[in-house]
């Protein structure tokens, strides 16, 4: 079974669209910069079509926007609880775009991947290792080791500092 390609355009205006009627009432400006900022992210990525970074960077936003908004609705949404119908669309619009990001979510990171992505996440720590075959001992020096100072080949050329 294939995943349907979806389009980032319709991503990005879905949470577009339902951000805007989400921030209508009583949300923080807080919750308002943090999803549009991503959403401006998301642009970048509908922009540079073959940029892998910008596809990143919308992934990591919105999965940092769902821990946001998360902490958003917990905060402010028993202050408003008895509110106007206006009041509850808004926070039902902000809702379904919190429910929502994590399916988007998942078809960033399907584009990612279609861009060129790698399939897991490396942070390129150094590692150590105990492989000591590269080594020469102390005990044992060749005759030609001594004739070439530093130890180093033929064919390589010193370096120069400039």
């Amino acid at each position: 079974m294939e995943i349907p390609a979806i389009n980032l355009k319709a991503i990005v205006l879905v949470h577009w669209l339902l951000t805007i009627w989400g921030c209508m009432v009583l949300l923080p400006s807080s919750y308002a910069w943090g999803n549009f900022s991503v959403l401006a992210v998301g642009v970048w990525a509908i922009a540079q079509r073959d940029s892998i970074d910008a596809v990143l960077m919308f992934l990591i936003g919105m999965i940092a926007t769902i821990l946001t908004d998360i902490i958003h609705f917990g905060v402010y949404y028993p202050v408003i609880q008895e509110g106007t119908d206006f009041t509850r669309f808004s926070m039902g619009m902000a809702i379904l775009s919190l429910i929502l990001k994590p399916l988007s979510c998942f078809f960033v990171y399907q584009m990612y991947r279609e861009r060129g992505g790698d399939y897991n996440i490396n942070f390129d720590f150094p590692t150590v290792t105990r492989n000591r075959d590269a080594y020469q001992s102390i005990d044992q020096q060749d005759q030609s080791s001594s004739a070439k100072p530093f130890n180093q080949a033929e064919d390589q050329k010193p370096v120069r500092a400039y």
